[in-house]
């Protein structure tokens, strides 16, 4: 059986970033639907952003209190584990999504529930739970917002074992004993951090240091809280091998000849874009690849020019730009009002920074890592300024020397560093390393979009006593620049 209906715009996954196309498509007159085969809400709301960070909070929480005389004498029970899930559980919607379909009504966005194939030039046909099939055609535009899943990598026997991958471990209604983490980036740091916090023994394998991409000094930082945490951190090494045990367990073979036996192993070594099966080949895009786009999100083909017109667009991890929640939400703003203002034939401006471009994808990336301690970063690292060709002069300063720091917490450790472009007088990056140092990170983000100069950064005054006064020490340390 098989029905059709006409739209404006289709869009293909309803997790936070189809949720913004949509959005500022229908915001902007386009009759919109949205087409989802799991939960609207997405990856993000259910097994990524939202649940993992709240499996941290808690004993970050508890840590924080114990840092702090007077609080810490209070403190004197251990976290209570079937309490975080608990509260794991309430913020996930016991995983159902009741209220995010709710929303989307409010929003008059139409939802069609199934599996997605691109079918024809905008058209879309959706195979539904119970074999139907819906053909979806529109009038503007189609856009991809399927995001991506976790990479399992080709070692010998690590398929066949049945891991965990980060669904698992946000999800996990038992926590287990031992756990092993394959992958030093983001999602591998702290997931170390939580089942730390909850008292299991980990084992976090990397085949180098952690946290690659940042400054070098927030991953031996987090080595060290690790660590500090009970956890065993082996570096440099590589996964030869993964076979289950007698008992059920895992046992797992390195290259440096050790071998690791835990209860649960979790993947964590990259993502892979959900493009599979979406019927891209027809278009000349390859089956289960990324997409490339253009800074409105236009779907781009071998030659960089529009795909098939330019009807096509993908947003979020799709197009493996900045595979963050908070930069897919933003593209997502940018392709719905493109799609919505060249439908009314307005011309679209692809120069930097303007209304239907997501520019600051390429230099101005903010990211926090909730490991302990956390990692707040935006724009480029030195070696990345260095290396694009600027004249750079780094900044560094103790965050703990701070006076907010120290009546924030007692023994207060951490490290900011300023990554200046020395020609423009401007910020290029930052990076903060130490407790609940995210909250520093968007002045930071504001002062590198906006390339405020530093003589004026000078002009922008802390509260005393907050943290946020390493500001002023970082420019103190850089010198004020001539008038």
């Amino acid at each position: 059986m098989s029905a059709a209906t006409e739209y404006d715009v289709i869009v293909i996954g309803a997790g936070t970033v189809g949720e913004n196309v949509a959005d500022r498509a229908a915001q902007g007159g386009m009759r919109t639907v949205i087409v989802e085969a799991e939960l609207v809400g997405g990856e993000c709301s259910y097994w990524a952003c939202i649940p993992s960070k709240t499996l941290l909070r808690s004993a970050a929480a508890l840590r924080a209190a114990q840092r702090v005389g007077g609080a810490r004498e209070a403190v004197t029970g251990p976290l209570d584990v079937a309490a975080v899930l608990r509260r794991r559980d309430y913020m996930t919607s016991d995983w159902t999504d009741d209220g995010q379909v709710k929303w989307l009504d409010g929003a008059g966005i139409d939802l069609v529930r199934g599996w997605a194939t691109v079918s024809g030039p905008r058209e879309v046909t959706v195979t539904g739970p119970d074999g139907a099939t819906t053909v979806l055609t529109a009038r503007h535009a189609v856009a991809v917002c399927t995001g991506s899943a976790a990479v399992l990598p080709d070692i010998p026997g690590l398929r066949d074992s049945e891991p965990w991958t980060s669904r698992d471990a946000t999800s996990v209604q038992r926590v287990p004993v031992s756990l092993a983490i394959l992958g030093g980036g983001t999602v591998g740091t702290e997931m170390a951090t939580a089942y730390a916090g909850f008292g299991t023994e980990v084992h976090l394998i990397a085949r180098s240091g952690l946290l690659g991409g940042a400054e070098p000094f927030a991953g031996e930082r987090v080595t060290a809280g690790l660590k500090e945490l009970g956890a065993h951190v082996h570096l440099g090494v590589t996964t030869e091998s993964v076979e289950r045990t007698d008992d059920d367990g895992f046992r797992i073979r390195l290259g440096d000849g050790s071998v690791v036996e835990t209860d649960e192993l979790l993947v964590a070594t990259g993502r892979l874009p959900r493009t599979s099966g979406l019927g891209l080949e027809a278009f000349g895009l390859e089956d289960g690849g990324w997409l490339t786009v253009d800074d409105s999100m236009r779907v781009l083909d071998a030659a960089g020019e529009p795909v098939d017109g330019g009807w096509l667009y993908a947003a979020g991890d799709v197009n493996h730009r900045a595979l963050l929640t908070h930069q897919g939400k933003y593209q997502a703003r940018a392709a719905g009002d493109a799609i919505a203002a060249r439908a009314k034939g307005r011309e679209v401006s692809l120069a930097p920074w303007g209304a239907f471009v997501a520019t600051a994808d390429h230099q101005a990336v903010p990211q926090v890592t909730f490991t302990e301690p956390e990692v707040a970063s935006v724009g480029l690292t030195a070696a990345a300024a260095d290396k694009a060709g600027y004249r750079i002069r780094v900044v560094d300063y103790p965050i703990g020397s701070v006076s907010g720091a120290y009546v924030l917490a007692d023994d207060y450790d951490g490290m900011a560093r300023m990554v200046v472009d020395e020609d423009r007088g401007v910020v290029l990056g930052a990076t903060f390393v130490g407790q609940d140092v995210g909250e520093l990170l968007h002045s930071a983000t504001i002062a590198i979009v906006g390339e405020v100069p530093l003589q004026r950064l000078w002009h922008a005054v802390p509260s005393y006593p907050t943290v946020s006064e390493v500001w002023l020490r970082l420019l103190e340390t850089y010198g004020r620049p001539a008038e």
